[in-house]
């Protein structure tokens, strides 16, 4: 199997407010593909902004976030904010002022209904059956310095193949195990596009049929409700915003 990520450079996006339909207009879309967009400029085609000098980041976390709880770096080098914010672990509820210009950017208010728009609009322009897109952000993973890439909204792929009841080597059966098939693409779509300057906020993945094709799939079928998730004594330590 053949597979290409291919990054597209695009101009530059800019806060407050800017519409992204020329950069989205202008993507080569083949039948099959996944486009993966970072979810600041979807943010900032949604005019999802604010500017710094009118308000604070913690007081965008707070009403942005479902749970956030503040923490000082133990050498003091830093100040952030741990959030669980539309039911996604991520630090300062996914807020960014990179690359903004003076502006604080903020996710879509609903990924996955952003997600459906750009894809409805690109399969009716290239009359084209199968198309997946991906809202993407770089997140942290605990213990471990560096960033990766998560999916935050999707539409048109499963993000979950359900392996229970398959046997393994030795003809167990598997009792829990869900495979993430969307998040390792994820992760490699964001290493392309960079965490600078490097004006590359999409992704498109071309000929890979290791993932199914869906009209109905959404981040619903993804997310793990926190009572029931193995992370819950940590995640139950957040205080719960009163938004």
């Amino acid at each position: 199997m053949k597979l290409d990520f291919i990054p597209v450079k695009t101009r530059i996006v800019h806060a407050p407010q800017d519409d992204i339909t020329d950069i989205i207009d202008g993507l080569d879309i083949q039948d099959g593909d996944i486009v993966f967009i970072t979810s600041k400029i979807m943010g900032l085609h949604e005019g999802r902004t604010a500017k710094i000098t009118d308000t604070t980041k913690e007081a965008l976390i707070e009403k942005e976030a479902d749970r956030y709880l503040p923490y000082v770096n133990a050498t003091g080098d830093f100040h952030v904010n741990l959030t669980v914010t539309q039911n996604i672990l991520i630090p300062a509820a996914g807020i960014d002022e990179s690359n903004a210009d003076g502006y604080y950017v903020m996710w879509p208010r609903d990924p996955d209904a952003s997600c459906r728009r750009i894809r409805d609009h690109l399969m009716s322009r290239h009359h084209i059956k199968n198309l997946g897109i991906i809202a993407t952000d770089s997140h942290t993973t605990p213990l471990r310095w560096g960033v990766t890439g998560i999916t935050i909204g999707l539409a048109g792929v499963e993000p979950l193949r359900d392996i229970r009841g398959e046997p393994d080597l030795f003809g167990r059966p598997m009792h829990i195990t869900k495979v993430d098939l969307v998040d390792p693409l994820t992760s490699m779509a964001v290493l392309l596009m960079g965490e600078s300057n490097e004006c590359t906020p999409i992704v498109i993945l071309r000929g890979y049929d290791g993932i199914p094709f869906s009209d109905t799939a959404s981040m619903h079928d993804f997310k793990i409700n926190p009572a029931i998730d193995l992370y819950s004594p940590l995640i139950d330590v957040l205080p719960q915003t009163t938004r």
